[in-house]
């Protein structure tokens, strides 16, 4: 699909999907605390990386208590999470440069965000989006998937994906684009046996023609 036909057909497209999406259930509004869950849910079940984040919420409750907790403690709360021996350290490391460099809140520029340990494009878009209101597209899993199934990209790369749909979605869209698209990607678009002969923007879909045809 090319650009014009993309901006051109968004908005149609997007307004089938959200229609097409359950409403995304967000555990925590604090950026601080999405942050950390944002961390947690690589490689790890939407369940799993809740329970986990509420666990190290009860315990600490705010970035000081975590930049000063016992990793062996952290480890345990989230030992379900894949990669928890990574994360336990990873979090609290995270936890201790925001309260010694941003005085305990999580920055609001991007390019300060990125320089926390283990905080990539994707997690600080989801905190900027998600928790600040800021306008921004964060491109996991679900949002490469889709992009490039419907035609929106044809990268593989989710920094260039990104860059993309910046140039396809209007701004005021950005906000509440992530989790609709991470819902759609779970319901329908999902990633093995996707629900397309359901899928209200299969005339639209590049992927729905190819398979379709063969």
């Amino acid at each position: 699909m090319n650009r014009k036909k993309a901006i051109e057909t968004f908005p149609q497209i997007y307004k089938e999907i959200k229609k097409m999406s359950p409403p995304h259930h967000f555990e925590f509004k604090d950026p601080f605390w999405v942050l950390i869950t944002t961390m947690l849910s690589h490689r790890t079940k939407d369940e799993v990386t809740d329970a986990a984040a509420r666990s190290l919420y009860n315990k600490y409750g705010t970035a000081e208590n975590l930049s000063r907790a016992d990793v062996r403690d952290v480890r345990k709360l989230i030992a379900r999470v894949g990669f928890s021996n990574v994360k336990s350290q990873r979090i609290i490391n995270a936890a201790r440069l925001i309260v010694n460099e941003f005085g305990g809140k999580v920055p609001e520029r991007l390019e300060d965000m990125t320089r926390i340990p283990g905080v990539g494009r994707k997690t600080a878009n989801v905190v900027l989006s998600d928790s600040m209101s800021i306008p921004a597209i964060a491109v996991d899993t679900h949002v490469q998937r889709i992009s490039v199934r419907i035609g929106w990209s044809r990268s593989s790369d989710p920094e260039e994906t990104e860059l993309i749909l910046k140039k396809i979605v209007p701004k005021k869209m950005w906000i509440g684009f992530n989790p609709t698209m991470v819902e759609f990607g779970k319901t329908i678009c999902r990633p093995v046996h996707p629900l397309c002969e359901k899928c209200k923007i299969n005339k639209y879909c590049e992927y729905y023609r190819r398979t379709k045809r063969d």
